[in-house]
């Protein structure tokens, strides 16, 4: 047994592949003061029954990202640590039943287009061609990778094992981590062996990974949000014609994946691995009758293969000769799953000097895009990829266990479904519901969950469909268009009116709140009684955050953003906070209603003693309807307009009287298409750590000549002199059906030369617009460009820089 260090720089709780390789690039990163805790043998947990797949496909810009670079680490990690490795680049063959099934393909190989990768579109003939054995005559055609394959397990873990041991780095097996204490700025991990002493802590803990997330509670954490799904796959013995094939071509079948009937069929020898998400599955540790185990460390359940028939029998009649196969051993482990499927991965919410890196239903194919990204967070402070689709804190306290089961369920008998844009998931809905969610109902509201606050996204009539159903469409013709399009109206002709529950309310408080504040952003903060955006930026001088600022005065400042940034946006204030001053989280206390467009002064001018006569971004404390609000002169919509905050209680008072003057309701739908017309950034989409201030053409509200040495001002006034590479442009886009979503890829003279980061329907200019990412060359108005929509390449011209809708503002200011 190794003697178990007293001090170590990063202490990883958890041996599975994720572990192993956070390690292994923390030691390459030049942290070699590391130390991995495993309370058994390495790949104990998950890890050591996984099928071993590892496709790259997404369609998350940011997991493509990662699993792209799992496959070109894996294929030199032998030879770089010196370490054998079972690693089969077979390409795959995903298969699509539907035009809309082509489309998500079509737009995935855009996608990875522009991230190097030669993702290719097959006819039924082109599969046949490349995997003989397959029935096509109901296929519509697939989506090829070549760089898909599979890897052993336990190989590429103990190969990560290696090459972190021979750089310095400690892995204890062994020692279970019994918990965790915090002493002057240290953390202390507790073991069976000992106590060791570190600055950094990571959850790598896997399925066992929310009972290490309770030890961080009294620390400001919180319950890990996840559960655990048992998975089977299914080993069937040698089939003579495969392995006569396979010896012929010199190489494995290409694996196979049935998207559309939801399961995986995999050359394993001269035989097939089978793994099938089905409907109705199964979870584990979900009730008190079915508790977690101390211990399950190489353990398996039980098998359970009447649930998996109809996929084991589609799988036959797709590839008949695997009839002909014996079955020779069934795997069922358990797989952990967050709610939305995507890993927990970055800083542990909450908690200081402390990262989650778990919860991984993918992690062989994302282990090693993981660790790269897991040593950038703590190494850096800062990732080479926006990496909120896997930031632990996108997730708040709404994530309670029946939440977590019930979309763990969904998402995993979902595995492989099309993520249309305008379909909600049905599972866990109404965590968060306003005072207002009944009048919204009434009104034939259809809710999105927004940190799992019920808005509505547009307000169906009778007569309308509604049904789920309805929405599995890439288009934007459905029942919501007209609707969208009559409530933009509303709000160009008339006023309108939109509930945005949730919005993030924080303030900071204490002496120098201001100056605290001012430290971290490049803007210039306005004076009390204003308010003004400020754009956050990380040491890169890449775009963090965006926050509306209300100072109060140099003691009181507050904060207004996206209610998803809850908890980043915390993070955000909290950095170097001085110890007299607090920042202070009133989100759930109030609400707002944005009443908006040319004739808002008359529906509030009878209901508030305010003065609608004072400029836009002015600040002021009133009454409406005898209730004490919070007037912002302000409109995300881009027409005259308050945000009327209020109490939460009050909120339904006002509505009915704000409604009741003749606003007519609009929802969240409407509101991005208004906000793309003006130009108007949304986070984590056109505003994210992809891009620099002034990359995201945020020029004007970047103060270098600001006294405060805030994040990234070295940086920015470096990139100020050298010029930008890429600069945010609007397109007015020739478009079909369907409007341009985000990571399409831009094409010039048959060249990737950007991507979009939203685009929506203008119901006011009457054109489909994109919002993007331009090589800055090419960012000049009159460009024409190509937008790749869904495989379909569509005409697109660079704009001048500044909105398409009342360029000048006068309808905003008036």
């Amino acid at each position: 047994m190794a003697d178990l260090p007293r001090h170590a720089r990063v202490v990883i709780i958890g041996g599975g592949v994720v572990g192993a390789s956070a390690l292994y690039h923390l030691a390459r990163a030049g942290w070699t003061d590391c130390v991995l805790l495993e309370k058994n043998e390495l790949t104990a947990g998950s890890t050591w029954h996984a099928a071993g797949n590892v496709p790259t496909f997404s369609t998350s810009w940011s997991i493509m990202n990662m699993q792209r670079y799992s496959t070109e680490l894996y294929r030199g990690l032998g030879d770089a640590v010196d370490y054998p490795l079972n690693y089969h680049v077979t390409g795959s063959i995903r298969l699509g039943h539907s035009a809309e099934r082509m489309q998500e393909f079509a737009r995935a190989r855009g996608m990875g287009l522009h991230q190097g990768m030669n993702l290719e579109i097959l006819s039924p003939d082109d599969i046949r061609d490349k995997y003989p054995f397959i029935e096509t005559h109901d296929l519509k055609g697939a989506l090829y990778d070549p760089a898909d394959g599979d890897i052993d397990p336990a190989q590429v873990t103990q190969a990560l094992a290696k090459g972190a041991r021979d750089m310095g780095a400690r892995i204890i097996r062994f020692c279970p981590a019994t918990g965790v204490s915090r002493e002057n700025g240290e953390w202390i991990v507790h073991t069976d062996q000992g106590d060791i002493r570190c600055e950094i802590v990571v959850n790598a803990a896997g399925y066992y990974a929310q009972r290490v997330g309770e030890w961080f509670k009294p620390f400001g954490g919180r319950t890990v949000p996840m559960m655990v799904m048992s998975h089977q796959y299914l080993i069937f013995d040698e089939v003579p014609a495969v392995r006569d094939w396979a010896a012929q071509a010199g190489h494995k079948l290409p694996l196979l994946r049935d998207v559309d009937t939801s399961y995986y069929l995999r050359q394993e020898k001269a035989g097939f691995n089978l793994g099938p998400y089905e409907r109705p599955c199964r979870a584990h540790w979900a009730t008190p009758d079915d508790p977690l185990p101390e211990d399950f460390s190489f353990q398996l359940y039980p098998d359970d293969l009447d649930r998996l028939s109809f996929q084991i029998e589609d799988a036959m009649a797709r590839v008949p000769v695997l009839a002909e196969a014996g079955l020779t051993k069934v795997i069922n482990g358990p797989i952990p799953y967050a709610p939305d499927g995507n890993p927990l991965l970055g800083p542990m919410p909450g908690v200081p000097n402390a990262f989650e890196a778990c919860v991984f239903t993918f992690g062989i194919a994302q282990g090693g895009g993981a660790g790269k990204v897991l040593a950038e967070w703590i190494t850096e402070g800062q990732t080479e990829w926006d990496m909120w689709s896997c930031d632990p804190r996108r997730f708040t306290d709404y994530t309670d266990h029946d939440y977590c089961v019930a979309r763990g369920m969904e998402v995993y008998g979902h595995e492989y479904a099309m993520h249309f844009p305008w379909h909600r998931w049905p599972a866990g809905a109404d965590r968060r519901k306003s005072a207002l969610h009944d009048r919204l109902k009434a009104a034939g509201a259809q809710f999105g969950a927004y940190n799992g606050w019920e808005r509505a996204n547009w307000f169906a009539k009778d007569g309308d469909d509604a049904s789920e159903a309805a929405t599995q469409t890439w288009n934007r013709a459905g029942p919501w268009a007209p609707r969208i399009a009559e409530e933009c109206a509303a709000v160009r002709d008339g006023c309108g009116v939109i509930a945005i529950s949730g919005f993030t309310r924080l303030s900071v408080e204490g002496p120098g709140a201001r100056a605290h504040v001012d430290g971290l952003t490049a803007s210039r903060l306005p004076a009390p009684g204003k308010l003004g955006l400020a754009y956050f930026p990380d040491d890169r001088g890449r775009v963090l955050t965006e926050m509306s600022v209300i100072p109060r005065d140099d003691d009181t400042i507050w904060l207004i953003t996206a209610a998803v940034a809850q908890w980043h946006d915390r993070d955000v204030l909290l950095r170097g906070l001085p110890d007299n001053v607090a920042v202070h989280d009133r989100s759930d206390k109030y609400d707002c209603l944005l009443v908006t467009g040319p004739k808002a002064r008359e529906v509030l001018g009878p209901l508030t003693d305010a003065d609608l006569s004072l400029p836009w971004l002015t600040v002021q404390e009133a009454t409406v309807c005898g209730y004490d609000c919070v007037l912002l002169r302000v409109s995300f919509a881009g027409e005259l307009g308050w945000e009327v905050h209020c109490a939460a209680g009050d909120a339904p008072a006002i509505w009915d009287a704000v409604t009741g003057a003749g606003a007519k309701p609009f929802g969240m739908w409407a509101l991005n298409s208004l906000r793309i017309e003006k130009g108007y950034r949304a986070w984590k989409g056109d505003l994210s750590t992809d891009y620099s201030l002034f990359e995201a053409g945020l020029d004007r509200f970047v103060r270098l000549d600001k006294p405060q040495d805030f994040p990234g001002k070295s940086a920015l006034a470096a990139e100020r002199q050298s010029g930008v590479k890429k600069r945010f442009v609007t397109l007015i886009v020739e478009a079909g059906p369907a409007d341009a979503p985000y990571m399409s890829t831009l094409w010039h003279d048959g060249k990737v030369v950007g991507e979009t980061t939203s685009g929506a329907w203008g119901y006011r200019v009457g054109a489909s617009i994109a919002l993007g990412m331009l090589r800055a060359d090419l960012a000049v108005p009159g460009t024409e460009l190509e937008i790749d929509i869904y495989g379909t390449r569509c005409r697109a011209m660079v704009q001048e820089d500044r909105p398409l809708w009342d360029p000048e503002n006068t309808r905003l200011k008036a």
